[in-house]
């Protein structure tokens, strides 16, 4: 297969050192990525129930410009050389505090252009797909605008040209999740579940913004170019520190390991939202950070190996749950956060890594939301039942549902010459061109990870759309509608035809090369056709070994009890929930009740019994307040003589007459 490889004097070429200029002409209208769908987010949501009836043609319209914009300033930015690619515009004085100067300005450059095309795209073909899937549901207008809430902050985020106006993108992804995953807020289970992946995503936000503060007070800037420049400068434990406060805000987004346990909860918004959410958008705003922040990381070797280890880890945590899932979407999701891992894995690599963790993020954008729409046209055929042991042999019944999840479940398993094959492999080639035991350990990380996914994408297909049909007498699945269909099948054509263009004489590579540099290995650890044999066998083997399981043998309608421990642990999601109540959930509490004791026997307390006192002391002297006259004369007399004595005993102590 073709490897993606810079000459060796294109290395070392990054953000940090590539010239900005001021965008002018058409690339001076940037800025209306945001507004287009930010302005649709605001009319649906301040024009009320008049914009019922068209409102969703508006929200799609505003996402379906903006990718429009973004085309023409892909071709705008193609006609320049790629030294000149990098544009900044300036919108106006953000803030201004003593000589704290923060401004509103965008970056438009080959990585965030990149980011803008799959974000718009995919998220213009979801818009579509909701038409179809939200026909009947009375909000329909307020979920479109979530939906255009949503696109205009990932926008934000990744046209950022500094760390705190890619923070307010960042929390405003936040939000909109949380309004998204927990639409249907009137089931408590969703509540739940959108309050989950607020709270988990905030622990990861204190990183960022711990992260920032850092920065300037170090740097004294938050604008990417300066801060970049400066970091070889900063001392080491700076840079340790910085990194690891920015990978806790990357595992936040992306639900990865330790906290990951929001992912699947997510699940319970609409099928749209979950892809909108677990393809394109905001898992993989993670990846961005740490590869926009490169620079950072390859200041600290530490900082960049957890990367790397974060994301080795999550890929296989997130394989082995998705072979214990029956719902549909949570085992989706669990694949998810398994190719988010290696995404995380490849930018933990640094320069020999991050051209392919973009690369396999816009791949993953295509098949990803292919498989979760295709999951929304299987539950719309079968009253929205999720359980994958109530399905089979739906091939025969949605076939149009069953050629498009099929062509993302063959791109996500790796299968030759479609998109997964070329993004997913030059990860493991990476990886294992590792030295040492790096090599060893992400190498086979990642080829482990390519066996099980195998495994867990083939039990999906085969439980799904193989097999006897298992559903009741009374249902009669169908085909979706046109609005969902349409953009099934485009995706479907990314999946398969999206990685061979991108790879197709090196364009990809060609086109991040002035922000994003890759390092040459000129003595791989193995020959590319070794690797991708290797690779081939693992995923036959893993396909193979889940036709043998369920496609040869009878589905039973409930999951069998007789299970090993690791499939019990991987339907409990490997304990994740009960690790993070016993690492911060219950600490948490006990420190709460703590400082409560504190507060109320220790401050409360003191002022409590300050005013006791006092409050005793004076009930006891009123006392000797009688109103008489004869004893007001008699205490000042008594006053007087107490008076007399002390004078004459200080005088005959000091002999002093």
């Amino acid at each position: 297969m073709t490897t993606l490889l810079l000459p060796t004097s294109a290395a070392g070429v990054s953000a940090a050192t590539l010239p900005t200029q001021v965008a002018t002409g058409l690339l001076s209208l940037t800025w209306l990525l945001i507004a287009l769908p930010l302005a649709g987010a605001g009319f649906l949501l301040l024009g009320g129930r008049r914009t019922n009836r068209w409102g969703h043609w508006l929200a799609t319209a505003c996402s379906g410009a903006a990718f429009v914009v973004g085309a023409l300033l892909l071709v705008q930015l193609l006609g320049r050389p790629a030294h000149e690619r990098a544009l900044t515009q300036h919108l106006f004085t953000w803030m201004q505090v003593g000589g704290f100067q923060v401004d509103a300005s965008l970056r438009l450059d080959p990585l965030s252009l990149a980011f803008v095309l799959l974000v718009s795209f995919v998220g213009s073909l979801i818009h579509v797909y909701s038409i179809g899937y939200m026909a009947h549901d009375v909000n329909r207008r307020r979920f479109f605008a979530y939906l255009n809430l949503f696109v205009a902050a990932m926008l934000t985020l990744v046209l950022a040209d500094n760390y705190l106006v890619l923070f307010l993108g960042w929390e405003g992804v936040g939000l909109a999740s949380y309004l998204l995953i927990g639409f249907w807020s009137h089931n408590p289970v969703y509540a739940a579940a959108a309050k989950k992946a607020f709270i988990a995503n905030r622990i990861g936000d204190v990183g960022l913004l711990v992260a920032l503060f850092l920065l300037w007070h170090h740097v004294g800037s938050l604008n990417y170019s300066q801060v970049f420049a400066a970091v070889p400068h900063l001392p080491s434990g700076v840079t340790l520190a910085l990194g690891l406060l920015l990978l806790l805000g990357a595992c936040g987004k992306s639900a990865q390991v330790p906290l990951q346990s929001w992912l699947g909860d997510a699940m319970a918004g609409p099928t749209p939202v979950s892809a909108l959410i677990h393809a394109a958008t905001m898992v993989t705003a993670g990846v961005y950070l740490v590869v926009r922040s490169g620079p950072i990381f390859e200041a600290s070797p530490t900082a960049q190996l957890a990367v790397a280890v974060v994301g080795a880890v999550t890929l296989l945590f997130g394989a082995i749950v998705g072979c214990a899932k029956d719902d549909i979407k949570k085992a989706l999701a669990a694949s998810t956060m398994s190719q988010i891992g290696y995404m995380m894995l490849a930018a933990g690599l640094g320069p020999a890594g991050y051209v392919f963790a973009i690369f396999h993020l816009l791949t993953h954008g295509f098949f990803k939301a292919g498989l979760f729409l295709g999951a929304g046209s299987v539950m719309h055929a079968m009253g929205d039942t999720v359980d994958m042991r109530r399905y089979g042999a739906l091939a025969r019944e949605i076939p149009l549902t069953t050629l498009t999840f099929g062509a993302g479940w063959l791109a996500i398993i790796g299968f030759p010459f479609l998109s997964g094959y070329f993004s997913k492999d030059l990860i493991i080639e990476a990886a294992l061109n590792q030295p040492g035991w790096r090599g060893w350990v992400f190498g086979g990380s990642t080829l482990l990870g390519a066996m099980i996914t195998a495994f867990y994408m083939t039990r999906v297909m085969i439980l799904t759309f193989a097999g006897s049909k298992r559903w009741n007498e009374g249902e009669h699945p169908h085909e979706s509608p046109l609005w969902m269909t349409i953009p099934m099948v485009i995706l479907a054509v990314g999946s398969v035809g999206l990685g061979g263009l991108l790879v197709w004489g090196d364009r990809f590579q060609r086109w991040l090369d002035p922000v994003v540099p890759i390092a040459h290995h000129s003595d791989p650890t193995l020959p590319v056709w070794v690797v991708t044999l290797i690779t081939l066998l693992l995923v036959t083997a893993g396909a193979g070994l889940a036709w043998w399981q369920y496609g040869n043998r009878e589905i039973p309608l409930a999951a069998p009890t007789a299970v090993s421990a690791l499939t019990k642990a991987a339907r409990r999601d490997l304990y994740q929930d009960a690790v993070n109540e016993a690492l911060l959930m219950r600490p948490g509490q006990y420190l709460t009740r703590a400082l409560v004791l504190v507060d109320n026997r220790g401050v409360d307390g003191s002022v409590n019994g300050s005013a006791a006192f006092m409050g005793g002391t004076s009930a006891r002297l009123r006392r000797l307040h009688t109103g008489q006259v004869r004893w007001h004369a008699f205490t000042v007399a008594a006053g007087a003589l107490v008076f007399l004595g002390l004078a004459f005993a200080l005088v005959w102590t000091t002999g002093v007459w």
